[in-house]
């Protein structure tokens, strides 16, 4: 599959089988993740693989989209180790993590796995809750998992390259 084709086929998975995911292809999405670009390279992101009955409960109880999902990865920047734009002092963890995030998706998809990008989720109990989780900017929850679903009907809608491209 190009990338083109797996980008279009990509999709957010709501609905999960009860089907497990290997450990080798959650070791592949974090060699995905951990080969993302990052600013000036400075990798100023974690992930936490939740697998545990008892913390799967705790990332739930911060969100009502967990879709039942038996592994959830946790994405987190930090801000002290990004790098920052000099001249306006803008820094780079969010952006590093977006695209961290998006390797995850991408990845998952490529091995028959469902994502999702949630960032509908009440950060700061997660991080009371998972302590490891309390020097970070917590940024998405990446619930996994086999599809039980395909993609929404708006799926392929998208506005027109007219209203998101501009050529000067």
């Amino acid at each position: 599959m190009s990338f083109l084709e797996l980008a279009k086929a990509r999709y957010s998975c709501r609905k999960f089988t009860e089907q497990a995911v290997e450990d080798e292809k959650i070791a592949k999405i974090l060699e995905a993740a951990m080969c993302a670009p990052t600013a000036v390279n400075k990798q100023p992101f974690k992930i936490w693989v939740v697998k545990s009955a008892e913390n799967l409960e705790k990332v739930k109880s911060t969100t009502h989209y967990s879709f039942d999902a038996k592994v959830i990865l946790v994405l987190g920047g930090k801000r002290e180790t990004a790098w920052v734009r000099p001249f306006d002092n803008r820094n780079f963890a969010d952006v590093d993590a977006s695209i961290v995030g998006t390797q995850i998706m991408l990845e998952a998809h490529d091995l028959g796995l469902g994502s999702t990008w949630v960032g509908y989720f009440d950060a700061p109990k997660l991080a009371e809750l998972l302590p490891d989780m309390a020097d970070y900017d917590l940024i998405a929850l990446f619930p996994l998992g086999y599809p039980a679903m395909g993609p929404s009907p708006r799926h392929l809608e998208s506005k027109s390259e007219a209203e998101l491209v501009r050529y000067i």
